[in-house]
């Protein structure tokens, strides 16, 4: 625990962490579209419902969850240092030496962007998974919620703006997180491209696909979805 912390201490370890836990992150964004992707199957949500049920009561999947908190937390909280710390330091020298010709706008809106998708995270987990783990007998089923809340267009909106962010966030830090491991070099980096495009680009589109089917369904499908 003493050497993480020395290695946690400096620049390098923080990116380091920044690194392990975004791309940890990334697996989760994997798992979490296939299971919502169970939303299009024509069966009132069953499957959906079976699914959520899994999620919520096995074991080893409560611990992966816990796990999972404890990346999100340290990533947001990195991420925050790591912000405060290159504030303080680029100071009037930074502005001098013209911000947009020292970096990318991704790499300047990181934490923005990140902010802001922390922000909706909050949101989404008080709309879905709050209701459904801690109130189950007080709620209707987690696909009654989902599709509740994709019928509304203020949420829909909300939903698809912090998809962007979250894509432009992305788009910055997986190619990040290889610079960091020292290995975007000229021999990786089509592949390294090639595998974010995948996270940045289909990944939040496969999630923005559900809210926009379920909104038209509700509006113009002429469907009741519930």
């Amino acid at each position: 625990m003493g050497t993480f912390l020395n290695i946690y201490k400096s620049s390098i370890g923080k990116k380091i962490v920044m690194a392990v836990t975004g791309l940890f992150l990334c697996t989760f964004l994997v798992e979490h579209l296939a299971g919502n992707l169970l939303l299009f199957r024509d069966d009132a949500g069953a499957a959906f419902v079976e699914y959520s049920d899994f999620m919520s009561h096995n074991f080893i999947v409560r611990t992966i969850e816990i796990v999972l908190a404890i990346a999100f937390i340290g990533h947001i909280l990195t991420g925050a240092i790591l912000w405060i710390k290159n504030k303080m330091a680029r100071g009037q020298t930074y502005q001098m030496n013209q911000a947009s010709a020292n970096s990318a706008l991704s790499s300047r809106t990181a934490f923005l962007t990140g902010s802001i998708v922390f922000i909706f995270l909050v949101i989404h987990l008080r709309t879905f998974w709050v209701p459904n783990r801690f109130f189950p007998t007080e709620n209707p089923s987690l696909y009654v919620l989902v599709v509740t809340a994709f019928t509304s267009p203020s949420y829909d909106l909300f939903y698809l703006v912090a998809l962007v962010l979250l894509a432009y966030h992305l788009h910055h830090g997986f190619q990040s997180a290889f610079q960091t491991f020292g290995i975007r070099n000229e021999k990786f980096i089509p592949l390294i491209e090639f595998i974010g495009m995948i996270f940045w680009f289909l990944i939040p589109l496969g999630f923005a696909i559900i809210p926009a089917y379920f909104f038209w369904l509700s509006h113009f499908g002429g469907m009741n979805i519930l």
